[in-house]
């Protein structure tokens, strides 16, 4: 199939990008001491000099005590790592692309053990933060996080976000997925408060993420782009449905429109999948169709394996065709398609993919993770 409807410019009110291809935020941990240094960015300047259009960066630490559990991957914080970023900015966009970082907590999380990119670990160093110190159905190692503690904790997110402006990226995303800290006063399994942070309904257990947007509006003003990556599954339990109906997603999805978020991010394991029974629109389609914001959907684009299949089993991928990617977009079902761990694999994909080559692409196995190709 024709890919040229994948190298349409995208224009939005607050970002405009050359093409619809994304690079997905994909952890790498290979910043020693939590300082992105010349290989990182000459790593993301690859991609974009190869034609992605978006960079959104690995996740960074927000300036938040319990916000990390792995020395190596980079802050968004600190002289010496705000330095290292900037050479990043300025190596992305001299290859013609755009960048954003990811800010990420991870919560009240387990580290698992994951070949060639870290090694399990038990943090129990500082106070977490936590909705009601659960981390799986009827696993409960702590105590819930105080309103002291949860408002630090969004300041952070602004703070991340302010610095993201100042540091010269051209928009910033939340990571709301994937059962981190976010995205863990949105679960019912996580948050079981009965105070204005929880609530019986997902509409009342938003109101975390929602006032970590609007710290992030505020610190940057209004014409900032905030992207809000949100996922129904979730490290703890890959099953997971936060959202069980098309309403139950815009009562949550609404509210975080309302409060600045200008592109949401639909982390899906694999992309093609439906969001909802009765429809065959993904998760990324009814996230654009029920705010009217443009959305990113992602998830084993261009390979034969999906992500925790390669992260968990360490399967590697072969190279397939985006011939259902291609037919999704010439119906604008979304806007922007991420590419992950093909992208790691082989940082021409993109011209591969444009020049017609793309049988010609590396295929993914998981000794990439090694070294920042």
């Amino acid at each position: 199939m024709d890919a040229s409807v994948v190298f349409r410019p995208f224009r939005s009110p607050k970002l405009d990008l050359p093409n619809r291809l994304v690079m997905a935020p994909m952890t790498r941990a290979l910043s020693p001491g939590g300082v992105p240094g010349a290989d990182v960015a000459e790593y993301y300047a690859r991609r974009a000099a190869a034609g992605i259009g978006l960079i959104i960066t690995e996740g960074t630490w927000i300036d938040h005590p319990s916000a990390s559990n792995e020395e190596a991957v980079p802050r968004f914080y600190g002289e010496d790592a705000i330095a290292g970023w900037r050479r990043v900015v300025a190596a992305v966009q001299e290859a013609g692309g755009k960048i954003a970082p990811q800010l990420w907590h991870v919560g009240l999380t387990q580290k698992h053990d994951l070949e060639n990119l870290y090694e399990a670990a038990t943090d129990v160093s500082t106070v977490k933060l936590t909705p009601s110190g659960y981390i799986g159905v009827d696993e409960k190692i702590s105590n819930g996080s105080t309103e002291r503690e949860i408002e630090d904790a969004i300041e952070a997110y602004g703070k991340g976000a302010r610095q993201a402006m100042a540091a010269g990226f051209d928009a910033v995303e939340l990571h709301g997925a994937h059962g981190y800290a976010i995205d863990q006063f949105f679960w019912d399994v996580t948050n079981r408060r009965s105070d204005g942070w929880g609530g019986r309904t997902l509409a009342e257990r938003a109101r975390f993420g929602i006032e970590a947007v609007r710290a992030c509006r505020a610190a940057t003003g209004p014409d900032f782009p905030i992207i809000f990556r949100f996922s129904q599954w979730k490290q703890q339990d890959y099953a997971a449905r936060l959202a069980s109906t098309p309403q139950e997603l815009a009562s949550l999805l609404e509210p975080l429109a309302d409060a600045g978020v200008d592109i949401f991010h639909a982390s899906q394991r694999r992309f093609w999948e439906p969001g909802f029974d009765g429809s065959d629109i993904n998760l990324a389609g009814w996230a654009q169709k029920l705010t009217g914001k443009p959305a990113i959907a992602v998830g084993s684009v261009g390979l034969s394996s999906e992500m925790l299949e390669s992260l968990l089993e360490g399967k590697g991928g072969d190279v397939t065709d985006v011939d259902e990617l291609l037919r999704r977009m010439e119906r604008d079902e979304f806007d922007l398609i991420a590419i992950g761990r093909a992208l790691l694999a082989d940082p021409q994909w993109p011209l591969k993919l444009r020049e017609g080559r793309l049988a010609e692409a590396a295929p993914y196995t998981k000794e990439v993770l090694l070294a920042l190709n």
